[in-house]
């Protein structure tokens, strides 16, 4: 059967060993012939398999005839008659190229290998308008490879949940002694054009902020430190949660605390939650249940999975008392995001107390977020300072009132800059800053 080469990714798609030397338009135009190919509209053309010239004689007297017409007895004998002519459709096409298992092998190796090896393809460019344009193309290949991914997920690679098939396993060094803590997560295609499905996978910021914590526990009250320790469970809450990954390390940290903590991971799209559901059970070893205490067949405490809107919270049970511990790490995809995020804390992290008890600082929220300098969250970082900072003009008026009465404020109390690790996170960040966020007077500095 011969075909078009020119269709094949085999022949199409750029040498990623010369990346360097391809255009911005020439990556354009391998992803969308790449698109076209596995996710097109109908295809016009027909392909033809050309006539087959039948050298020897197929039929043997010698046996009995299969029913199948012979060359030698055509009765159109002379003209060409042992010749055989399809037309395939466009749509027929289409299914052949797309079921041969090497060239769709050869495609997922290429996006692989080019999304690795974008960083230096797209910072060589000098033009800060290219640049932009060569990040889009990333965030272009990265939803063909969650396709691809998403098109290969059999049943047989479901659980009852709908547990994807692409599984993660990530180690996470401890300060002290004993073994490194190991996560396994289920990471799911994200859903086109819905950036609330960002939560299906789990992204380099979150690592780099696990790595940060199981670095130093203590410092992020994974346990509290001693004079901080009261009778109370300790309350931990992660928003944005994602994939999990936060909340099962702090199940995990937590699993010697002297009560039982509450954890309870929080997310708003569906399937981002039954995502969650998911890798909470794979990793902490329990069906999921209300109860959050430990017990002899499951040592770590239980992480609870609920619902937030940030927008427009609501807090039924569990989620109504107040929160020692808030985390959240890359959760700022929209310029109101940061805003809403600040009056959800405001509702869920615990106020100081005037006991002179260990609550008298109140809680602590900690946000890590990617520094984006390029694509279409460049600068988004930034709304985090501003949002807390009180000189966003969305909460100009409320920082007065705060100053004139006196009242309790959240403020960004420290920033530590983090450097990119080379091989995790996306190209379109270049760092990452890790806020410490909690209580004090309006008004104070």
């Amino acid at each position: 059967m011969a075909t078009d080469l020119s269709c094949h990714p085999t022949i199409f798609l750029p040498s990623l060993a010369r990346l360097s030397t391809q255009s911005t338009q020439q990556i354009r135009e391998a992803l969308k012939k790449l698109c076209t190919l596995y996710w097109p509209p109908p295809l016009p053309a027909q392909m033809s398999i050309p006539k087959r010239t039948i050298l020897t004689k197929i039929h043997d007297v010698s046996v009995p005839d299969s029913g199948y017409a012979s060359a030698e007895n055509s009765d159109d004998e002379g003209e060409e008659s042992n010749t055989i002519t399809h037309v395939i459709s466009g749509s027929q096409c289409l299914e052949v190229l797309r079921a041969d298992t090497l060239e769709r092998e050869f495609a997922v190796r290429w996006a692989t290998g080019f999304i690795s090896r974008s960083d230096s393809w797209i910072d060589d460019v000098p033009d800060d308008n290219d640049k932009v344009a060569r990040a889009q193309l990333l965030d272009e290949a990265t939803k063909l490879l969650s396709a691809f991914i998403g098109d290969e997920m059999t049943e047989n690679d479901k659980g009852d949940e709908g547990e994807p098939a692409m599984v993660r396993s990530i180690s996470f060094p401890k300060s002290e002694e004993g073994e490194a803590i190991e996560v396994q997560l289920h990471d799911a295609p994200m859903l086109e054009d819905d950036h609330t499905s960002v939560g299906l996978q789990s992204w380099g910021s979150c690592i780099r902020f696990g790595k940060r914590i199981c670095a130093n526990p203590s410092y992020f009250s994974l346990p509290p430190p001693i004079y901080c320790v009261s009778d109370r469970p300790l309350r931990v809450l992660e928003l944005g949660a994602g994939t999990g990954l936060l909340s099962i390390l702090a199940a995990k940290l937590l699993h010697n605390a002297p009560h039982p903590p509450t954890i309870i991971a929080t997310d708003f799209h569906p399937d981002v939650l039954a995502n969650l559901a998911i890798n909470v059970s794979a990793n902490l070893s329990s069906p999921l249940s209300p109860s959050s205490s430990p017990s002899p067949l499951y040592p770590y405490p239980q992480v609870q999975v609920h619902t937030l809107d940030w927008e427009h919270p609501i807090t039924p049970p569990p989620l109504d008392e107040p929160f020692d511990v808030i985390l959240a790490a890359d959760v700022i995809y929209h310029p109101h995001h940061a805003h809403w995020i600040r009056g959800c804390v405001e509702r869920l992290l615990r106020r100081p107390s005037s006991s002179g008890s260990g609550d008298s600082r109140g809680g602590v929220f900690w946000m890590f977020n990617a520094v984006r300098e390029v694509g279409r969250h460049e600068g988004l970082a930034e709304s985090v300072e501003q949002a807390f900072d009180g000189s966003a003009p969305v909460w100009e008026e409320v920082e007065k009132v705060k100053m004139a009465t006196g009242k309790m404020g959240l403020r960004i109390l420290d920033m530590e800059e983090a450097d990119k690790e080379v091989g995790v996170g996306r190209v379109d960040e270049s760092g990452y800053k890790l806020f410490r966020i909690g209580w004090m007077k309006a008004g104070c500095v």
